[in-house]
């Protein structure tokens, strides 16, 4: 069988040639969820990110880089989005953006990939893992040719500065410090 056009074979699986994607704003997702008063959960997102991912000549050389508009946090709750905007965690004033830069690809098992890089948040930065899927390539209707990939780590909040919390009467803290993190992230090729 003979691959699409723009795209090769690697370990099996059929991936782009080298070239830059840009992040599709419209089709780019960065979720959460983190664990409120002990009993139930707090899911919201950023509505506003950007960034590259760069497929190499070698795809275990490829590289992303993405910065995500802090102040675009959304839960749903206007008087906690403005909370979680405020010193007490994210300080978009004085921190505007959340930064990642791949280090390093490592390939995992057909289309799963392990993607470490240094994430930055309120300036501190600190090393992730993601769990990555390649989910395709394709060609849009407009004739763009599109990537898309889903990844997932998790990270402790308090590692980053963000430290606030208050203690239950039943025992335990209001925000967990945990924060499971999400990403649906579709690119399109530049070139």
């Amino acid at each position: 069988m003979t691959a699409p056009a723009n795209t090769r074979e690697f370990n099996g699986l059929t991936i782009p040639t080298p070239g830059k994607f840009e992040l599709d704003p419209a089709h780019t997702r960065v979720s959460f969820v983190a664990r409120h008063m002990m009993v139930s959960k707090v899911r919201g997102g950023f509505t506003s990110a950007s960034g590259s991912i760069v497929v190499a000549e070698d795809p275990l050389q490829s590289h992303v880089e993405v910065s995500i508009d802090a102040a675009s946090i959304d839960t749903g709750v206007a008087d906690r989005d403005g909370h979680l905007r405020s010193p007490d965690f994210l300080d978009v004033e004085k921190f505007p953006a959340l930064t990642f830069r791949s280090t390093r690809v490592e390939s995992v098992s057909g289309n799963e990939f392990t993607v470490v890089g240094d994430l930055t948040i309120r300036d501190v930065t600190r090393e992730v893992v993601l769990d990555v899927e390649f989910e395709g390539h394709a060609k849009s209707p407009w004739g763009q040719e599109v990537i898309g990939f889903a990844a997932t780590t998790e990270i402790d909040r308090e590692a980053f500065g963000m430290t606030w919390n208050q203690a239950l009467e039943t025992g335990g803290v209001l925000v967990g410090k945990k924060v499971k993190i999400e990403i649906g992230a579709e690119g399109v090729r530049q070139g």
